[in-house]
Formats: C-alpha cells, structure tokens, sequence
C-alpha cells in the first residue's frame, strides 16, 4: 500500500505543517484500506482541498471526466468528492450502484439558480428549441433537456445542432462565452419583457440564455488581472469560461479545469495564476513543483469546501449520505448525459 503520509510530506510540506499532514495521512490510509474493502471508487473533483486531492482519490478530474469515470466503473460503491449534482449524475449513470456524497451540503449556487419548471417554461414560451443544458444542474433540470453538456465540450454540444437556435442553461457567462465562441447572437428572457420573447417572430437570436452565475466564478474582474499583471507582467492567466467575457478577453486562455491542467503543464511560461477555485492551484502547484503559481487566489467554493477527509472517511465507514435519484427523472436525465458523452 502507497505511504500516504511520506507522498503528501513531499508535496505539501511547504503549504502545511507536518503535524497536520501526519493527521491527514492518517485518515487517508484509514480510507484507501476501506474503500478497497467495501469495494469502492473515490472520484476526486480539481477543486477539492490538496489533502484530500492527493491521497484518495482513484479517479480526478474535471465534470466530464469523472462523468466518464463513473459511467465505466464496476464497484459496488462510489463515493463523489464533489458538489451534489456531480454525485447525482454518478447514480443517473449507475442505478444499480451505491453513490454516497462526503457531506449532505455541498450543494451549487448554480444549480439552485433554475428549476425544472423554469425549463418548462421556457419550452413553452419557445417551442421546438432545444436545450441545452451545463452539466451543473440538478437531476431534474437534466430531465426536462435534450443534451447536457460541460465547460469543457459546451461549444461543441452547440455547434452540434448547426445552425438551428438553443437554449442554453443556466449559466450566464458561459453562454456568453460559448455564444461568441460559436458566432451566435445571444438573449436573455429575464432581461427582456415577457411580451417580447419568443412569441415575437421578429427577436433576432440564434441563443437564448439564463441569468444564473457561479458564485465563485462572478467575483473575478478585470480590475483582479490588471492588479495581478502591474506586480507580475510575465504572468500568464488562465480563466474559466463561468467568468465573465470581459474576464476571458483578459486573460490569456479560457478553458475548464482539464484543459487549464493540460494548458499549464504543456506551456513554458515563468508564471501562472488561475481564475477559478482556488483549491485547483494548489493541487497544481503540489503535483508540479517546477511550476511557479501564483497563490493570489483568495476564492473558494464554499459547497466543494464542505468535504473533507474526515467526513468522506465517515461517509465510507457508514455508508451514508447515499444520494437517490427517482426513476422516472433519472430515465430522462441519462438521455441528455449520455448525448453529452458521445460529443467530443
């Protein structure tokens, strides 16, 4: 078995005191041995703590991997370090399988931003558009869809549908970003008069939008990069694409967590800083010492900080937390998921 505590000594000697990462090791190497006795998988989101990021995790990644990671897996049980919608999808895709959730709180601030009858409406007020809809979303939101998608392939879900008009959800920087991605015109109903949405046939839109945000991702500014670039102008910034557009023209890349992770272990640059959760440069920093990143990065997610090694030792101990998606809702849901993974 890996010595936890000698691998985390290494990589996280210079952030953490060495009694904490004893106590940290401690619990991980409790974990790894249960996971292997209850026949478990652990799928690791970027943004978790490096304590956690590091040790237990079988699979890391951004959504769209570990979607895939879980859709593949043959243990009984999966336990999602990660927000609630991810370990949702996990179940959409594994009914027959156990998914615990660490911590019943790691809830999403976009997510709770649209509902399922949200959705609905909007099919009524325009009939015949597809959705299309950000993999952060719950369950039943995913039902209501027609393809889900992720950071990572949105533009590639839209441009899969030609030239016809989509409804993007829920987030409203990504559509943006997406939408000048793509050469589309984008609107926003909720920013419009009701009377002036799709039952007018005169409204010029190739994409219509929603008004939810990241609450981690909307604090970025340019102001934070004009700052970060006077103290450190060799600095290349990489933004993730919930930013707002003015904060990815900015920057120097835009992509999700993988292709951020892909970008600055393949570039050469003297210096990096990331403009997403913070946790992810951490990890980054931790598993790339030859990498200089800049830890100016205050933000963090305060769902994806709920879990914590302790509670998802926990969680495997007492198998709680499982997280249940009805049958009728998950059926429709694995359609739009499984559309999203068939898109590359």
């Amino acid at each position: 078995m890996i010595d936890v505590k000698k691998k985390l000594m290494k990589q996280l000697s210079d952030v953490m005191p060495e009694f904490e990462i004893a106590i940290k090791a401690d619990i991980a190497q409790k974990i790894i041995a249960l996971k292997e006795q209850k026949n478990a998988v652990i799928l690791g989101h970027n943004y978790m703590e490096p304590a956690l990021y590091l040790s237990i995790p079988d699979f890391t990644g951004d959504s769209l991997e570990l979607c895939r990671k879980a859709a593949n897996t043959d243990k009984d049980i999966i336990v999602f370090c990660g927000v609630r919608f991810m370990a949702e999808t996990a179940k959409i895709l594994n009914p027959e399988k156990k998914v615990l959730i660490p911590s019943p709180k790691a809830g999403c601030s976009l997510a709770e931003s649209i509902t399922a009858a949200d959705v609905r409406e909007l099919r009524t007020q325009y009939p015949g558009v597809p959705i299309v809809t950000y993999i952060n979303t719950y369950a039943d939101v995913k039902a209501e869809c027609d393809v889900c998608c992720t950071s990572g392939n949105a533009a590639k879900v839209v441009a899969s549908f030609g030239n016809q008009p989509v409804i993007f959800l829920p987030d409203e920087y990504l559509a943006a970003n997406v939408a000048r991605e793509t050469g589309r015109k984008i609107i926003f109903p909720t920013k419009i008069p009701r009377a002036a949405t799709g039952q007018n046939p005169g409204l010029d839109y190739q994409m219509i939008g929603w008004q939810g945000r990241c609450e981690v991702h909307e604090q970025f500014t340019v102001e934070d990069i004009d700052n970060v670039r006077s103290q450190f102008p060799d600095v290349v910034i990489l933004a993730h694409p919930e930013c707002s557009p003015e904060v990815v023209d900015a920057s120097d890349f835009s992509g999700s967590t993988a292709e951020m992770l892909a970008y600055v272990r393949d570039a050469n640059a003297p210096r990096y800083l990331l403009l997403t959760e913070c946790s992810m440069g951490d990890n980054i920093a931790a598993e790339n010492p030859n990498l200089e990143m800049l830890r100016l990065c205050s933000i963090r997610c305060p769902h994806m900080s709920e879990i914590t090694l302790e509670d998802t030792l926990r969680a495997l101990e007492l198998e709680q937390y499982e997280v249940d998606v009805p049958e009728h809702i998950r059926k429709r849901a694995l359609a739009s998921v499984e559309r999203m993974l068939t898109i590359r």
